[in-house]
């Protein structure tokens, strides 16, 4: 009899907690699905907030996802883990799709005829084939070891057991890593070679009024000799002529240290720079940079509009001075969060940007001083193959790399919720991430892709892909044609990179990475 009261009881108090929301329901304004259709209006809004993982893990095909597909996880998650990355019974692409890139193979790929020669018994050595800083002598010139490497993502947006396990990953690849804008961090200093990078914010570097000091920069740069290179952003994919916002609930104490800014306070960085206002005013800061601390110094941008980038060109002409080196991004980078009107339509994809910027730097004679640098879903080896062939000498990835140490693609980097602890503050989730095993994956799938970059790059002819041409690639169009090969695509050639053999990269002066 006390077990059916009791029955009755817990039942009753269901029934009344109920009664409370669906009044609650009925009461309130703000939500018209839950106050017209009280409690069960509720189940909506749970099936939408779970949708994008309903269709990720039942619904989608492996083709169909953006911004990466199943397929292409599965590719960098098995590389990573130096699992099988094979696929058996041919491709489940529809290889006549439009932009799908085709490699033309060589007759007799390239042959190795000293079988004991260093390259063969390591197809992960591929350095870049250029110099930054070469063609300006600066006073600490860098050619990177390698020519995959981490793109722009700063600690701040990542969390601290991320950085350091992307850091301690280019140690063991011999890669460098890209700090992005929120300035350097101990995070950093775990013996991967640095680019830091800057933005509007000028984070790290930051004077008392928000602008840049050329004093914290030098003392940065002499304290912290595994800087080799300094890059200014003008730009990024995700939301170019933007600036980007640090809520101030993500600022903890050490990031405000390293940044420079206040506790508690949004951090803003503004569209535009403080240190300068016109092209040759910003040619001007990066010779002074570059003087101040003999480093190659190089811009980064999204390309729409060419006007002031024609202006620099002709400024590098008159001058002999500029950047060292260009990173190119795409308007389909996506590790900073951005409105969707700008992360959708502001900024041209990178195949576009690239061959406009590139051609026209071509036309002016100036791609043999710059290293080009491409970052936009590049980091698959057929796409590197094709972006080698249009001109870049080096590729970075961002969210392919994220991937590596454990991102499943969740979207939700905005909001400090991330479930892999990479794109959070919160410890907890920070915690499920290990840096020395994480640090491992990382390295594995740089080690994954440049073999089989190097693969490709043999199988096409070559040694080294610097060596592509734009005649080795084509790729479907829509039109009379179903494929062109990417010099009658954009319309240009990509000028010859000089080349005297793998192990002339191996023996040379200003290589980073381990030695």
């Amino acid at each position: 009899m006390l077990d059916f009261l009791g029955t009755i009881s817990w039942w009753v108090w269901v029934l009344i907690a109920l009664a409370i929301v669906a009044i609650r329901d009925v009461l309130q304004k703000h939500h018209t699905i839950s106050h017209n259709f009280p409690i069960v209006g509720h189940l909506r809004y749970w099936l939408e907030s779970i949708g994008p993982e309903m269709r990720q893990y039942f619904v989608a095909n492996n083709r169909e996802e953006l911004p990466f597909n199943r397929i292409e996880r599965g590719w960098i998650y098995a590389s990573a883990k130096n699992e099988n990355n094979y696929e058996g019974f041919g491709t489940d692409r529809d290889i006549f799709e439009h932009q799908h890139v085709f490699v033309k193979n060589a007759m007799m790929p390239f042959e190795i005829k000293n079988q004991d020669h260093p390259h063969f018994s390591d197809k992960t050595f591929l350095p870049c084939a250029k110099v930054m800083g070469e063609f300006n002598n600066r006073k600490r010139p860098f050619r990177p070891a390698s020519v995959i490497n981490v793109s722009a993502m700063s600690f701040g947006s990542l969390s601290a057991k991320a950085v350091e396990s992307m850091n301690k990953g280019v140690h063991i690849a011999g890669a460098y890593h890209n700090t992005g804008e929120g300035g350097l961090s101990p995070y950093h200093s775990n013996g991967g070679d640095v680019v830091f990078h800057f933005g509007t914010g000028y984070f790290g570097v930051r004077s008392a009024d928000g602008g840049f000091s050329m004093d914290k920069l030098i003392a940065l740069v002499e304290k912290n000799p595994f800087i080799r290179a300094i890059e200014i952003k003008l730009s990024q994919g995700a939301k170019p002529g933007k600036g980007g916002v640090l809520p101030g609930a993500k600022i903890t104490k050490e990031i405000a240290e390293i940044r420079h800014v206040e506790m508690g306070k949004d951090v803003l960085s503004p569209p535009n720079h403080k240190a300068f206002s016109t092209v040759p005013e910003m040619v001007d800061f990066i010779e002074k940079i570059a003087k101040a601390t003999g480093l190659p110094v190089g811009i980064k941008g999204a390309i729409g509009k060419l006007d002031q980038w024609k202006e620099l060109a002709d400024i590098m002409i008159k001058t002999g001075k500029g950047p060292d080196f260009i990173t190119v991004d795409g308007g389909e980078g996506g590790t900073g969060a951005a409105p969707p009107s700008f992360a959708d339509h502001v900024s041209l994809p990178w195949v576009y940007g690239f061959t406009d910027l590139y051609k026209m730097f071509k036309e002016k004679g100036l791609s043999e001083r710059i290293v080009f640098i491409g970052s936009g879903k590049l980091g698959f080896p057929a796409k590197a193959a094709m972006a080698f062939s249009m001109g870049v000498d080096c590729i970075n990835v961002a969210r392919e790399a994220m991937m590596s140490i454990g991102c499943i693609q969740a979207q939700i980097c905005h909001t400090n919720r991330c479930p892999a602890g990479i794109a959070t503050q919160k410890k907890w989730t920070q915690n499920g991430i290990d840096p020395t095993l994480k640090s491992q994956r990382l390295a594995q799938y740089f080690k994954t892709f440049r073999k089989e970059l190097v693969e490709i790059t043999h199988a096409a002819g070559y040694e080294h892909p610097c060596q592509f041409k734009m005649t080795d690639i084509e790729i479907n169009i829509d039109g009379n044609d179903l494929a062109k090969d990417l010099s009658r695509t954009y319309m240009y050639d990509k000028t010859p990179v000089p080349f005297k053999g793998m192990e002339s990269l191996r023996s040379c002066q200003h290589l980073g990475g381990i030695k």
